[in-house]
């Protein structure tokens, strides 16, 4: 039946319109991404959920307490008052359409108080579980080096490297308790057994007696030897002196507003083919993202993965750094480096799979496993069809120690400033969105297709990163829309801050390719920037690097193509092929960043418009680097037009900088114009104009807005600094006119009670800020480089004398803070 409560959601796409590149080399798309249908609620579905009691694993545990959880479990008192916490949750106060499923929230919540309560009975809380790898792994103990893994199926474990010529005979490991195997090797005259950056696996016969060699599942560092095709990794004890320590000189910089993210990979930043490193991309790279007005950056391939073309989402070592760019101490240099310049790092973590590699990856300590006693699930539950990897098993004791001390271990080791979770569709969903088109149907979020233990992992997961750091940006990149998963724990929801926006650069790349510029409906766009849930923030953006990747193309190249290697100059009138793209590129990537979302997110190059996909040495390209590149220097070429992309992109982010905008609740769409192909809208009380039209240019323009005053320019696509024909004047003054009945909306013009006329040259973008009465508030007297955007001051907060929580978009989509 229809849900009486207005819809409050689009559905996502599916799961098979990701990236192509996980580990095989095929460049094949996963599939196509599907249209966007409204959610009008459900039936009510009911189920019974088996309950799955964890693993559990202490090491310092006695045995006598190794009692089952289920005794643990029928302690009526208290499982009464989790059920009476989980009762009464928040989010059928944002929500009340899903008042509908509360049996699912309340189940999902009493499973999460359940295990939280569990860990903090037995392990003194989820901060101190979270610190396995202070136990686990190598660490250092009285005078030693004491070694500990898991592996319950192991029959004899040898600890083996190049300290004892890989002759294990006499480093035997003990079986302890819960499967865990250990042994201690005494310092020698005072120094370490086993010196630091030196070689070491773990060696383990199981049932059938063979001896096998892995490499630590915590080990931190790892090599490889370059001389030797498809040579197999080898753990590394990283444990180096203080003197050679990097000791962090920076504190984060604070939380900003509403974040402008820089996504990186750092391999391939460099200018040359080759892979880059971290020191190289801290000095080079680090400081064109803060000049673009950048505030946090967003690191991707940093775990450590065998299979450079997999992007690194084909991890094969957590706790280790990407060895092919440098150490984990040149990786603190770059995250210090950018903290000193003002910049934030977040983190892309990949705990939704782990590489299927065996010899060189976690996957490896499955010999002889069942599913109780493994990282990963047994039989088809622990495989994904598409990216060929291993699933883990979230509801094992040992793979939440694992996984959460993964992001203590990145947060406090490093001092990254938040993450980024790939692939959370797969771990919210059984079918993990495959070949699954979200209708945004409510049952289909909450039903047996749910993996609940995969929702309770990423609610303790985000419990766990706000309480160590409670300034921290958490992004999950979702195909399916789930509700609430932006939402905090304590009401519900699965904790995320944000949501990527993914259906927006699906749309932008539907409209390049299939629709002539007159076809495209303004309607539409405005739908799909705007149509996000109420209360749900999330990260717009109009390409990421998966449009980047071979066999795709970026806007730029869309737009261009081919003249992108023979048109880019400036000493040449641009062609109407050169032309069209550029003025097209910036309105894509403006109207996305000022509608799309509460923050912002661009991939490296794509901000001047990179001419070139992005291509890892793999076996379908010879092992061939040439793509593994980005090419400043084009930018960097003053007579080139890259540069006039690249000072739009610097003023985008500048412009909220100054005014704020994304922070503020209010978003107004005043007027969708079909035939003139004209969008206006008010972001905070700053007014913007969109002219899509390819030829039509309208002056004397009348559009509304809230306050009245006087307007001028604060950013200006056709200005000639950003390669435009300098059509608008930025010294004109725009004085608004009162409209209609003060109070009665639908006597004003778009439902606004002023309004002024502009210029609106085609194919233009136009934001327009109100002059404050005290002429020392802002300096109208704009520089040749910054004159598109207001300075020196940010603008009082709304004093709109609208709700500041008011949306109004005419075509039909409801009033709320946000969509």
């Amino acid at each position: 039946m229809s849900c009486s409560c207005p819809p409050l959601f689009l559905a996502r796409a599916s799961l098979n319109s990701r990236r192509s590149f996980r580990k095989a080399s095929s460049n094949q798309d996963l599939g196509q991404p599907h249209s966007f249908f409204l959610a009008i609620g459900s039936k009510r579905s009911h189920w019974q959920y088996p309950f799955s009691c964890p693993h559990r694993l202490s090491v310092n545990q006695k045995p006598e307490h190794d009692f089952a959880l289920s005794t643990i479990l029928k302690d009526n008192s208290a499982m009464t008052t989790i059920e009476e916490d989980a009762e009464h949750l928040g989010i059928f106060n944002v929500d009340p359409s899903l008042e509908e499923f509360k049996d699912h929230f309340v189940y999902r919540s009493t499973r999460y108080l359940e295990r939280k309560s569990l860990i903090e009975k037995y392990e003194g809380n989820l901060e101190e579980f979270a610190q396995g790898y202070l136990k686990f792994g190598f660490n250092r103990e009285q005078d030693g080096i004491a070694y500990r893994e898991w592996a319950p199926a192991a029959q004899e474990a040898q600890l083996i490297g190049d300290f004892n010529g890989w002759d294990g005979s006499n480093h035997r490991m003990e079986r302890k308790e819960f499967g865990v195997w250990m042994i201690k090797i005494p310092d020698t005259d005072g120094k370490p057994s086993i010196p630091h950056n030196s070689r070491v696996k773990f060696r383990f016969t199981h049932g059938n007696g063979i001896w096998v060699d892995r490499i630590p599942a915590w080990i931190r560092y790892t090599t490889v030897d370059p001389n030797q095709f498809a040579a197999p990794y080898d753990g590394v004890h990283w444990d180096p002196p203080p003197s050679e320590r990097y000791v962090f000189k920076y504190p984060r910089p604070p939380k900003p507003a509403a974040p402008r993210i820089y996504e990186a990979h750092v391999g391939m930043s460099g200018s040359e083919p080759h892979v880059s490193t971290y020191r190289e991309f801290a000095d080079n790279v680090l400081p064109r993202i803060q000049a673009n007005n950048y505030n946090t950056v967003q690191l991707m391939a940093i775990m450590e993965h065998s299979y450079y073309a997999s992007f690194g989402y084909h991890v094969t070592n957590f706790f280790a750094v990407s060895n092919r760019s440098g150490t984990p101490e040149d990786l603190k240099y770059l995250i210090d480096k950018a903290h000193n310049l003002g910049l934030r790092v977040l983190m892309d973590v990949v705990h939704s799979h782990a590489s299927n590699n065996v010899t060189d990856g976690l996957n490896g300590f499955d010999v002889g496993q069942s599913t109780q006693d493994s990282y990963f699930h047994s039989g088809e539950r622990g495989y994904h069809k598409l990216w060929d990897s291993r699933l883990f098993n979230y509801a094992n004791w040992e793979v939440l120690r694992f996984l959460l001390s993964n992001l203590r271990w990145w947060l406090e080791e490093f001092q990254f400033d938040g993450f980024r979770f790939d692939g959370v569709t797969s771990m919210l969903f059984h079918h993990h969105g495959i070949n699954m088109a979200f209708t945004g149907n409510y049952s289909e979020y909450f039903s047996k297709a749910t993996d609940v233990d995969g929702v309770v992992y990423m609610m303790l997961a985000n419990h766990l990163v706000h309480k160590l750091l409670p300034d921290a940006t958490v992004v999950a990149e979702d195909v399916s829309g789930m509700p609430a998963l932006c939402r905090p724990v304590y009401e519900g929801g699965v904790g995320f801050d944000y949501r990527l926006a993914m259906a927006i650069p699906d749309k932008w790349i539907d409209y390049l390719k299939n629709k002539k510029d007159m076809e495209w409906s303004m309607q539409e766009i405005v739908w799909n920037l705007t149509n996000r849930r109420y209360s749900e923030m999330c990260i717009a953006y109009a390409e990421s690097h998966d449009q980047a990747i071979v066999g795709d193309k970026t806007i730029a190249f869309l737009l261009m193509d081919k003249e992108m290697y023979s048109g880019m100059s400036d000493l040449l009138p641009a062609s109407p092929v050169v032309e069209r793209g550029i003025a097209l590129h910036k309105m894509i990537h403006f109207i996305t960043m000022a509608l799309g979302g509460e923050g912002y997110l661009n991939f490296m190059g794509n901000e001047f418009g990179h001419p070139e996909w992005i291509d890892f040495p793999r076996e379908g390209n010879g092992w061939s680097y040439d793509k593994c590149r980005r090419q400043w220097n084009l930018v960097d070429t003053d007579h080139l037009r890259y540069k006039h992309l690249n000072a739009f992109d610097r003023a985008m982010n500048l412009l909220d900088d100054r005014f704020s905008f994304f922070a503020s609740t209010k978003l107004i769409v005043s007027s969708v114009n079909e035939e003139d192909k004209v969008i206006v809208f008010e972001r905070g009380d700053l007014v913007f104009v969109f002219n899509f039209h390819p030829e039509n240019t309208y002056d004397g323009y009348k559009i509304g807005c809230d306050l009245p005053g006087k307007y001028r320019v604060a950013l200006d696509s056709d200005a000639l600094e950003f390669g435009g024909h300098g059509r608008v004047g930025h010294d004109v003054d725009h004085f608004t006119t009162p409209e209609g009945i003060p109070g009665v909306p639908e006597t004003n013009f778009n439902n606004r009670p002023n309004s002024f006329k502009v210029l609106s040259p085609s194919r233009s973008c136009v934001a327009y800020y109100k002059v404050e009465e005290n002429p020392e508030d802002f300096d109208e007297e704009m520089t040749d480089t910054e004159e598109a955007v207001a300075r020196d001051k940010e603008p009082e907060k709304e004093t709109s004398n609208q709700a500041a929580a008011e949306v109004l978009v005419p075509f039909g989509v409801r009033d709320g803070d946000r969509i």
